[in-house]
C-alpha cells in the first residue's frame, strides 16, 4: 500500500498532475451534468476487480508476470483510496459506464510507468483491461460494492439495532402503558411487547438482506460485450472470482447467465426493494419514537429522549427529537432512491443496462445511509431514552378502553356505556363499573388488571 506522500509526489510527475488520460479528459468534458462522483465503495470495487483480473490473465498465461505485479500494485492503491482524486468523471455520464472503466484503465497504466520508471509498459485497453468490457466490469463493480457494504455495514449495523432494542425491551418486561390503534386508545400493553414489534421488524429485514447476499455475490465477470464472452479467455471468469473471493472474504463465483447479468439489473432492483423496506421499518420506529416523546405537556409524554442539542432559535428550553428526525430525512432518501434504482433498472434495450452507473451510485448511497441510520437510532435514542412512569400509569388508568375486558361478563353494549362515562367524568373504568355493574369489586379489579389483560392468551 502506498501512502498520501508517495501519491502527491507521483502526481507532481505526471502531465498536468494528473494520471488519467484522453478518453477521461473527454469524458470530463462532454458529462458536465452535475458535480457527482462515483463513490467510494465503488471505486474500491474498480480496483478489487482489476487486481483479480491481472492475476487472472497471469494464470492463465496471458499477462506476464512484471505486468501483472505491477497492475496489482496500482489497482490496490486504486482500491485503498490513495487516488480517488483522479476518478473525475460524473455519474450521469455514457450509460454503461464505459468513462469510468476508462478511467480506471488509464490511471493504473499511468502508474504501472511511473512506479516501475518506466521499465515495464502497459497499455489501458490491451492490458489493464485484457478480457474485459466496461459491460461486464461495472455490472460486477455494482453487484462487489453493495455485497461488501451489506456484509460489512449493513447487516452489522442492523444487528446492533436489533440488540439495542432487545435489551431496551427485556428491562421493561413489566412495565405496561396503553396500545394504540388509529392514533387512539387501545388494549394495553407492556414497553417489551410494543419493542418487541421493532425488533422483530429490523430481524425480518436483516434476514431479508442476508438472503439476498448469494444473488450479488454472483457477477458478470466474462461475459465481455454481450455475454458470450468474447475475447476473453473460458476460464477468466472463474479465476477473477476465486482471486476476489481470496481479496475480499466473499465468495463471488460467475453469473449464471452472462446475458442476464449484462443485459438486466434485476439483482440490483430486487436489493433495493429490501432496503427500501427496511428504511420503511426504521420510519416507523423512528415515528413512535417521535409520538411517545412529544409534548411533554400537550402530547404523549411517555418516554424522554436524551436531550442532544437546543431544540429552538427563539423558544427557550425547547427540546425535539432530532435523531429519529434525522434518521426519518435517510429513509427517506432511501425510499426515493428505490424509485430511482426501479427506473433505471427498466431502461435497459435488449442487451445491456444503459443506466448503470445511476444505479452503482444509488444503490451504495441506500446502504450507506441505512447503515449510518440504525447506528443512530440505536446508540443515540433508543440506548438511553427514559420512560415518564407517572405519564405512563395515569394513562392507563384512565384508559376507558379498559372496559373491553368486561365483555365477556357484562357484554358489548353495557361495557361501552362504561367506556364512554368513564371517559366523560374523567374517571377510571373500575370505578364507573362498581357503580354501573353488580360485579364485585374484587372481581373488576381481578378483570381489569393491566397484568391480566396483557396476559390474557395465557388464561
Amino acid at each position: 500500500m502506498q501512502n498520501k506522500n508517495d501519491v502527491e509526489q507521483q502526481n507532481k510527475t505526471g502531465i498536468d498532475n494528473v494520471l488519467y488520460g484522453p478518453e477521461t479528459t473527454k469524458a470530463m468534458s462532454n458529462f458536465t451534468i452535475s458535480d457527482i462522483k462515483m463513490p467510494r465503495a465503488f471505486l474500491w470495487a474498480l480496483g478489487e476487480i482489476k487486481c483479480a483480473c491481472a492475476q487472472a490473465n497471469n494464470a492463465l498465461d496471458l499477462l506476464g508476470a512484471e505486468q501483472t505485479d505491477a497492475i496489482k500494485q496500482a489497482a490496490k492503491a486504486i482500491a485503498d483510496g490513495l487516488y480517488d482524486e483522479q476518478f473525475p468523471v460524473d455519474v450521469f455520464q455514457t450509460g454503461s459506464g464505459t468513462s469510468t472503466n476508462m478511467n480506471a484503465n488509464e490511471v493504473i497504466a499511468t502508474l504501472v510507468e511511473l512506479n516501475t520508471k518506466g521499465n515495464v509498459s502497459v497499455h489501458p485497453n490491451d492490458h489493464v483491461n485484457m478480457g474485459q468490457s466496461s459491460n461486464d466490469i461495472i455490472p460486477s463493480c455494482i453487484h462487489i460494492s453493495a455485497a461488501k457494504l451489506i456484509s460489512d455495514n449493513l447487516l452489522p449495523s442492523l444487528m446492533h439495532l436489533r440488540d439495542t432494542l432487545d435489551s431496551k425491551a427485556k428491562k421493561h418486561a413489566t412495565t405496561i402503558k396503553t396500545g394504540r390503534t388509529h392514533l387512539m386508545d387501545a388494549m394495553p400493553l407492556s414497553f417489551e411487547h410494543e419493542i418487541s414489534a421493532w425488533s422483530s421488524q429490523i430481524n425480518h429485514a436483516y434476514q431479508q438482506l442476508n438472503n439476498a447476499l448469494p444473488s450479488l455475490l454472483k457477477l458478470a465477470i466474462g461475459g465481455t460485450a454481450i455475454g458470450t464472452g468474447v475475447n476473453t479467455h473460458p476460464d477468466f471468469s472463474k479465476k477473477v472470482t476465486e482471486y476476489l473471493s481470496q481479496q475480499t472474504q466473499l465468495n463471488f463465483q460467475p453469473a449464471d447467465n452472462y446475458f442476464h447479468a449484462i443485459s438486466a439489473q434485476d439483482t440490483a432492483v430486487f436489493v433495493s426493494g429490501i432496503l427500501k423496506t427496511t428504511a420503511i421499518s426504521i420510519s416507523k420506529i423512528s415515528n413512535d419514537l417521535r409520538w411517545l416523546s412529544s409534548g411533554p405537556i400537550n402530547g404523549l409524554n411517555e418516554i424522554q429522549l436524551v436531550e442532544l442539542q437546543k431544540g429552538s432559535s427563539i423558544m427557550p428550553g425547547k427540546v425535539n427529537p432530532v435523531i429519529p428526525e434525522a434518521v426519518l430525512m435517510g429513509c427517506t432518501q432511501v425510499i426515493g432512491n428505490d424509485a430511482t434504482i426501479s427506473l433505471a433498472g427498466h431502461s435497459g434495450n435488449f442487451q445491456l443496462n444503459t443506466m448503470l452507473p445511476l444505479i452503482g451510485h444509488t444503490l451504495v448511497q441506500s446502504i450507506e445511509i441505512l447503515s449510518q441510520c440504525a447506528r443512530s437510532l440505536a446508540d443515540k435514542a433508543i440506548r438511553d431514552f427514559s420512560i415518564n412512569y407517572a405519564k405512563v400509569e395515569e394513562n392507563l388508568a384512565k384508559n376507558p378502553i379498559l372496559a373491553t375486558a368486561l365483555n365477556e361478563l357484562i357484554g358489548y353494549d353495557k361495557s361501552a356505556e362504561i367506556a364512554k362515562t368513564a371517559y366523560a367524568e374523567n374517571r377510571t373504568v373500575l370505578d364507573v363499573a362498581i357503580e354501573m355493574t353488580e360485579l364485585s369489586e374484587s372481581t373488576l379489579k381481578s378483570r381489569l388488571d393491566p397484568s391480566f389483560l396483557i396476559n390474557n392468551r395465557k388464561r
